[in-house]
């Protein structure tokens, strides 16, 4: 079934060719919006129209997303996901707890349950925006990270808060415990990550990688660990993990970027410690910031208690 996505012109569109307003509005490549324009997908206040034409503010600017097959074996499957929580839900968004073990969305490589199987399952309708496989989706977690993601069950919705994870407006909030006290125990870490040249579905510090900004500070210091508090500026895939590697702190329970198996089979841990506690936003339909709050699961909390006791 096609997707039909509308929304006004703003002001700062006025005059703008068709193909530059459904870039900016809806978030499509200039390459993409050009394409979809050219083959009669675009209409403004009803009207189809060329990629070349003008817009005006105030004008309903309507674009039609053929319908895409998702590719073999990246079909959406209802699965109930036992430990998904629900933390919000209204007509535009749903904010779940993601428990360890499940992908955000079906992924090459991953047969194991994911949040849109689970909300499937339970009835949610979501936003047919993004690719089959990951409609609705605005951001990820990894498959071995726990806590809050947002998805999109309105097509507005979905447009209004990819735009705002990649002007950077969301803050988003995580705890991670790494191994020994970094120094300083406050700073910044700015350094572009690209895929590993050697290792396939790992990522490293390079300079040909993307911008990275990582903001952390300390909560509380343990003999072999520390808890940080983390702030994303980016969100590149594990993010976190490779900064924090890069700092030679990687997180406890994460072998793949460095982490020491002992210490996490003391501590009981069979995946990373690191867990979204926090995501804030403009909500799209209200306009008001909201924000929610993620606690610790029980093995996360576990590895505290047991590093407390000395």
């Amino acid at each position: 079934m096609a997707e039909v996505r509308t929304l006004p012109v703003p002001e700062g569109l006025e005059g703008e060719r068709v193909d530059a307003a459904l870039a900016r509005l809806f978030g499509f490549s200039r390459t993409r919006a050009a394409q979809l324009a050219g083959e009669g997908h675009a209409r403004v206040d009803g009207s189809v129209v060329c990629k070349s034409d003008r817009v005006r503010a105030g004008s309903l600017l309507e674009v039609t997303l053929p319908p895409v097959a998702p590719p073999p074996g990246l079909e959406v499957v209802a699965e109930p996901v036992p430990g998904m929580s629900i933390v919000h839900d209204d007509d535009d968004i749903v904010v779940v707890d993601k428990p360890v073990g499940v992908a955000a969305h079906p992924s090459v490589g991953w047969s194991g349950p994911s949040v849109v199987g689970g909300l499937a399952a339970a009835g949610y309708r979501i936003s047919t925006s993004g690719a089959s496989e990951r409609q609705g989706i605005v951001s990820r977690l990894d498959v071995g990270t726990s806590g809050l993601m947002v998805v999109c069950k309105s097509e507005y919705a979905y447009t209004m808060l990819k735009r705002a994870f990649r002007n950077r407006e969301v803050d988003k909030t995580y705890h991670a415990l790494v191994q020994g006290l970094p120094d300083p125990v406050v700073g910044t870490i700015d350094a572009p990550i690209g895929r590993h040249p050697g290792a396939e579905f790992k990522f490293a510090v390079m300079k040909s990688g993307k911008p990275s900004i990582t903001h952390f500070q300390l909560l509380e210091a343990f003999r072999a660990a520390s808890l940080l508090e983390v702030h994303l500026e980016t969100g590149r895939t594990h993010q976190i993990r490779v900064h924090m590697s890069a700092l030679r702190h990687p997180c406890v329970g994460d072998p793949l970027y460095g982490g020491d198996p002992v210490l996490a089979g003391r501590l009981g841990l069979e995946r990373q410690w690191l867990h979204a506690v926090g995501l804030g936003f403009v909500h799209p339909g209200t306009n008001e910031y909201v924000n929610f709050e993620s606690a610790y699961p029980p093995d996360l909390q576990s590895a505290l208690d047991i590093l407390a006791d000395g």
